[in-house]
C-alpha cells in the first residue's frame, strides 16, 4: 500500500484532499443517508436528523457555463478520518466508500473541479428493498432456472448516483425536402382486377418551432445515453437541488463527457426529433430528403445526479449485471436462461400449433 501511494505522490496531478463527514450530534459516530427515511441516520445509536431539502431547482444558462466545462483529468488521495487509511479515487468520484472500515466520504466542492452538480434525484428506498425488488424481477423472468431463483443473493450490491446533463431549449427550424406516402390502387389486368401499393411523392417546406425540455444524455461511461434510456423515466416531482447530504453513505460519479461534449449529444438528439416531428406533421411514410437547418435560443442546462443501485449475481461461475432504478424500482439486466425451459416452452408450442391443426382439419 505504502509503495503504492509513494507513485500516486510522485504524480504532479495528483491532489490531497479532506472530506465531508456526517458525525452524529449524540454519539459522534458517522451518519448517512437513510433513503426510507429521507434523513441522515446514525449507523450505531439510530440517531436521525433532518436536512434542508429544497425542490425548487434552477436552470443554468449554458453559454455562461462553457468556460469551466473542462474534462477532469486527475486523481485525489483521500485521507480516511474514521480509520486513518488512504486510499485513491479518480477525478469522476464524488463519494466513495473507504475500502478499509466502510466510512463514506463526500468530497468538498473545492476540491471538484469543473461545473458541480445543481439538481438530485435521491434514493428514495434502501439497499434492502433494492435487493427485494432485484428478487421478485429475476423470479418473474420465465426461462431462468429454478435453482436460480431459489438461491440467488446479491453480491457487491451498492447504491451509485450517475451524472447527466438535462437541456432546455426553444428551437425554430426551417426545413425543405421530399416525403413520401404509401397508398394503394386498383389497376386492371387480363385477369381481371388487382390491387397494388405506391408510393407518392410530394415536396414539403416551412417552419417549426418548438420548445424541448429535459432533454437528458448520460455523462459517463457507465451511464451514457442508452443506460440512461433502459433506466428511465425518473419522478420528476422528487428532484431536489444538490446538496452532499444525500451522498452520505453512497458512491458518487462526477461528469466524464464535458457539457460541451454532452450539449453536441442532445442537439443530435433533437434534430432527430424535430425531423420526426416534421414526418408526423404531413402523415409521411417515408424520406425521399429532408433539409433542416435549426437555430436554438434560451438554452439552460441542469447536472443532475441519478440513483441506481448495481448488483452482481453469480450463477454457474458466470456473473449477471443487474441496475435498479433507485428513484422508481425499474430494473434493467439479465439472468441466466435454462436450456430445459426453453425446450420445454418450445415442445408445448409446437404442441399447441399440431392440436389446432387437428382440430382445423377434423371439425372445421
Amino acid at each position: 500500500m505504502d509503495e503504492k501511494m509513494d507513485a500516486y505522490q510522485l504524480d504532479d496531478t495528483t491532489k490531497h484532499a479532506q472530506t465531508d463527514l456526517h458525525k452524529c450530534p449524540g454519539c459522534g459516530a458517522n451518519m448517512t443517508f437513510n433513503p426510507d427515511k429521507q434523513l441522515l441516520e446514525c449507523e450505531f445509536c439510530g440517531q436521525s436528523v433532518d436536512f434542508k431539502k429544497d425542490s425548487a431547482v434552477k436552470e443554468k444558462d449554458l453559454e455562461e457555463a462553457f468556460d469551466v466545462a473542462e474534462k477532469w483529468d486527475e486523481t485525489t488521495v483521500i485521507s480516511c478520518d474514521n480509520c486513518g487509511a488512504k486510499f485513491v479515487i479518480s477525478s469522476t468520484e464524488v463519494a466513495a466508500i473507504c475500502p478499509y472500515c466502510e466510512t463514506s466520504h463526500v468530497r468538498k466542492s473545492a476540491d471538484l473541479a469543473g461545473i458541480k452538480p445543481n439538481a438530485i434525484y435521491p434514493f428514495l428506498f434502501s439497499e434492502k428493498n433494492a435487493e427485494q425488488i432485484s428478487k421478485k424481477w429475476a423470479k418473474r423472468k420465465l426461462f431462468a432456472p429454478r435453482r436460480f431463483k431459489k438461491s440467488i443473493e446479491a453480491n457487491n450490491l451498492h447504491g451509485v448516483y450517475q451524472p447527466g446533463f438535462t437541456f432546455d431549449s426553444n428551437t425554430f427550424s426551417v426545413y425543405d425536402g421530399v416525403l413520401g406516402e404509401v397508398r394503394t390502387r386498383t389497376v386492371r389486368t387480363k385477369n381481371g382486377y388487382r390491387t397494388e401499393t405506391y408510393t407518392h411523392y410530394f415536396p414539403v417546406s416551412g417552419t417549426l418551432s418548438f420548445f424541448f425540455d429535459d432533454v437528458t444524455i448520460g455523462a459517463s461511461s457507465d451511464f451514457d445515453n442508452k443506460s440512461y434510456n433502459k433506466l428511465a423515466p425518473f419522478t420528476k416531482e422528487s428532484i431536489k437541488v444538490y446538496t452532499k447530504d444525500y451522498l452520505a453513505g453512497f458512491s458518487a460519479k462526477h461528469y466524464e463527457k464535458d457539457l460541451k461534449t454532452c450539449w453536441q449529444d442532445a442537439k443530435s438528439v433533437i434534430d432527430n426529433r424535430i425531423r420526426n416531428l416534421i414526418v408526423r406533421k404531413y402523415n409521411a411514410d417515408t424520406v425521399s430528403y429532408l433539409n433542416v437547418s435549426t437555430m436554438h435560443e434560451n438554452v439552460t442546462f441542469k447536472y443532475v445526479l441519478y440513483p441506481i443501485y448495481l448488483l452482481n449475481y453469480r450463477f454457474k461461475q458466470k456473473i449477471y449485471n443487474i441496475a435498479v432504478n433507485g428513484n422508481t424500482g425499474k430494473v434493467v439486466g439479465k439472468t441466466p436462461v435454462s436450456f430445459w425451459r426453453v425446450l420445454i416452452a418450445v415442445l408445448i408450442g409446437l404442441g399447441l400449433i399440431a392440436l389446432a391443426a387437428f382440430l382445423y382439419i377434423n371439425f372445421a
